[in-house]
């Protein structure tokens, strides 16, 4: 079998894996599930990884350089620091739609080399990311000048964290995406000056008529 074969194999195995991670959790979806699922003996799935573990690994690898490139993306798209916010919301709701909030306590409790790549990317990846949109908010006086950069980039990645926390937001009574959404659109309110304070509402009108459109479209 040539290099590309096994790398495909290898790529619709994760696909499937993932997929699967993100609907049911990781803890409830066995080996057995993931080679059911696409059509092959588990034992041709541990030809390509070792053990559960090294699974999740390669999930969670592929996720995070998917997620690192939308972030990058969303700063050059945007044309200010709060459409930056608002792109991202975008992407945190496609991504957060379909993900089972379970994920990512099955993730810390039971794979804990994966959940190390997780945390490294939150808190220092994902961190810097919001420190860079903070200080060009506030070059643009679209945010506070008397804002501490650092307390606020440390508690807005903490508080991406809250929405996954069964016990306070239980998944049948909350919406994943949602709840995110209303936290960060409120984060973003408390850095805003007046001119901020108009820009969100612009963003907020324009975001509410495509989501009336999309419904209208189902």
């Amino acid at each position: 079998m040539s290099d590309f074969e096994t790398m495909e194999i290898k790529d619709r195995i994760l696909l499937k894996a993932e997929e699967l991670f993100m609907q049911y959790g990781i803890r409830s979806v066995s080996m057995d599930d993931i080679a059911n699922g696409l059509g092959m003996s588990k034992k041709t799935l541990y030809q390509y990884f070792a053990d559960k573990d090294d699974l999740v690994e390669g999930v969670v690898n592929g996720h995070i350089n998917i997620s690192e490139g939308d972030c990058l993306n969303c700063r050059k798209e945007a044309t200010d620091a709060i459409h930056e916010i608002f792109l991202t919301m975008e992407h945190i709701a496609q991504e957060f739609n379909n993900m089972n909030p379970m994920l990512l306590y099955d993730l810390e409790k039971f794979h804990f080399k994966a959940y190390q790549r997780f945390k490294d990317y939150k808190d220092k990846f994902l961190l810097q990311v919001i420190r860079n949109n903070i200080e060009w908010g506030m070059k643009e006086e679209l945010y506070r000048p008397d804002l501490h950069i650092d307390i606020l980039s440390k508690y807005r990645i903490e508080s991406i964290m809250i929405p996954f926390n069964v016990a306070v937001f239980p998944p049948g009574k909350y919406n994943l995406a949602k709840t995110s959404a209303i936290l960060i659109e409120n984060f973003t309110y408390g850095l805003a000056t007046i001119k901020g304070h108009r820009l969100i509402q612009k963003y907020n009108e324009q975001r509410n008529k495509n989501l009336s459109y999309e419904e209208s479209k189902k």
